[in-house]
């Protein structure tokens, strides 16, 4: 009875125990790393939660008394289980350690529970529920912002570019070249935006991007000749290459654990905001001489960065992942206290950034580039899903055939310029709405299904769209019809499929090379296919084309 009462009042006075928590908890033993943030509770053995060591097992069999080697899985080979403590203790000295860590479950010890790195559960500070911040919101739509600049080059280029055709006599290859370039300048733009980014920090990037994008714009707005034209061409695309680089990166790092996927997908989003904003501008200057409103479509393509300029100058904050690498903790906690809700232990997440940026250090020097070049056959699998992913996107031809809608509309019988603005606008606004619906989908319906669904509907689509080249009067409605189908599948399935699930299936050890690999190869196919759109179609027929 006396111990009953001693045991009563240690356990009411246990400031670890917490009645509440779900008796399911989480271990060591469930695959969760060493830096998930862990408290220890009583259980009904232990009333009051001792404090725990987390030393680890590297292997080698540690010395001292059974306690010593607490929770590291044996290999028993005299008793198969035990259920009394002192056996247990016998058993510990004629069993092999595996080299698992000493903290797997024990009766007498307190069991751990999984909080995912500090970031998404309750265990710091007293708040309810852990949600986006306004501040977290501005930071982000700020740097989406810079997307829109690609998508406003697709848009603006797809309107423009008969205009331009006309206005300086380029033929079809030269005007190929031109739109394709932009991806072949925009790899060598995101291969450089890494030393700019980590030497100057993610708000001078944003600048240094803007920049050099305005500077290609107001080259382009005043070519005289194909010469010029391209060297415009060549500043845009080492912005966009910039911007695309560094702008996922920058969301992802000043986003909370629980929201970074649904905020890093508003660059996407942004893109497509841009490909309408440039459709519209076809539209606004549908009725101005063809010689003058491709240099005014332009010239508005530089509005967008000034403001990325203001933002990332009097607004955004510096990425708190970069001031931890650059040893300034102290900014990036006040960083940090404006990202995470008030009374959050924000010290829990600097510890984890630099526990991050050791292991991916340690990782990139002890994996070199011949696991990618001449892989098992476990990283071939990986390989070829995720490259062949990123491929694919580019293959069913989405960039090509958003350059030059206006010459499938043209083809197919709609000859007027506003009513081909007109038509690009609705394209755009169902391709954005689309893919609005497709991010909350993927999580519900899961990637493969959606993938399908998607490559399916691009077909069906594609093939729709080369009917309409065959007979009469029906051809515009077929082509319109088929185009509107071909973009609201691709944006499905396609469009953020392609990136999310490389992100997915690559292991950590390979997967910045890997991501690199698959980046660079969908790049180079959204190159050759927009380089060659024109003349493949002419040569096989535009119907032929499609089917194929």
């Amino acid at each position: 009875m006396g111990n009953k009462s001693i045991e009563e009042e240690n356990t009411l006075n246990s400031p670890l125990l917490d009645t509440k928590m779900s008796t399911q908890q989480n271990t060591v033993a469930d695959g969760y790393s060493r830096t998930d943030q862990r408290i220890p509770i009583a259980t009904s053995t232990t009333p009051v939660a001792p404090p725990l060591n987390f030393d680890y097992n590297d292997g080698v069999p540690p010395s001292g008394d059974a306690d010593d080697n607490y929770g590291a899985t044996m290999e028993d080979h005299d008793n198969d289980s035990s259920d009394d403590d002192n056996n247990s203790h016998d058993n510990h000295h004629n069993s092999t350690l595996t080299g698992v860590d000493h903290h797997l479950p024990h009766p007498d010890r307190p069991q751990l529970e999984q909080t995912h790195e500090g970031e998404h559960r309750f265990d710091h500070g007293s708040i309810a529920a852990l949600k986006i911040t306004r501040a977290t919101k501005l930071y982000a739509f700020c740097a989406a912002l810079n997307s829109c600049n690609l998508g406003y080059d697709i848009g603006v280029n797809t309107g423009a570019g008969m205009l331009l055709q006309e206005s300086l006599a380029l033929t079809d290859v030269q005007l190929e070249v031109f739109m394709g370039s932009l991806n072949l300048f925009a790899m060598v733009g995101a291969l450089s935006s890494h030393w700019i980014s980590d030497r100057l920090g993610r708000r001078w990037s944003f600048r240094i991007a803007a920049v050099v994008f305005i500077f290609g714009t107001v080259i382009q707005s005043g070519a005289g000749g194909y010469a010029s034209l391209m060297f415009g061409r060549a500043f845009v695309g080492l912005g966009v290459g910039f911007g695309l680089a560094v702008d996922p990166v920058y969301i992802s790092e000043i986003s909370q654990a629980a929201h970074r996927g649904q905020l890093v997908t508003w660059s996407e989003i942004a893109t497509n905001i841009g490909i309408v904003l440039g459709f519209l501008s076809g539209l606004f200057f549908s009725s101005v001489d063809e010689n003058v409103a491709w240099r005014l479509m332009f010239s508005l393509g530089a509005i967008l960065p000034c403001f990325v300029i203001y933002f990332s100058t009097f607004v955004m904050p510096e990425s708190p992942r970069w001031l931890v690498a650059k040893n300034r903790e102290g900014e990036a906690r006040e960083v940090l206290k404006m990202i995470y809700p008030d009374g959050y232990d924000v010290g829990v997440i600097v510890n984890e950034i630099k526990d991050t940026i050791e292991k991916e250090s340690i990782a990139e020097h002890a994996v070199g580039w011949d696991v990618i070049l001449f892989p098992s056959p476990a990283f071939k699998r990986m390989l070829m899903v995720g490259v062949g992913t990123a491929i694919a996107q580019q293959a069913v031809g989405i960039d090509a055939i958003q350059y030059f809608l206006v010459y499938i509309l043209s083809e197919s019988g709609i000859e007027s310029r506003n009513a081909q603005m007109l038509i690009l606008v609705v394209l755009g606004l169902i391709k954005l709405g689309v893919i609005v619906i497709a991010g909350h989908l993927f999580d519900r319906k899961g990637r493969r299904p959606l993938i399908m669904v998607s490559l399916l509907g691009c077909a069906v689509s594609l093939f729709i769209v080369s009917m309409s080249f065959i007979g009469g009067a029906s051809s515009e409605a077929m082509a319109i019809f088929g185009l509107a189908l071909y973009l609201a599948f691709f944006s499905i399935g396609m469009g953020p499929g392609a990136w999310l699930i490389p992100s997915e299936v690559f292991s950590t050890m390979i997967r910045a090379k890997a991501m690199s690999v698959a980046t660079f190869m969908n790049r180079v196919t959204a190159t050759i296919m927009s380089s060659t759109f024109l003349s493949v179609a002419q040569a096989m027929s535009w119907s032929g084309f499609f089917i194929m």
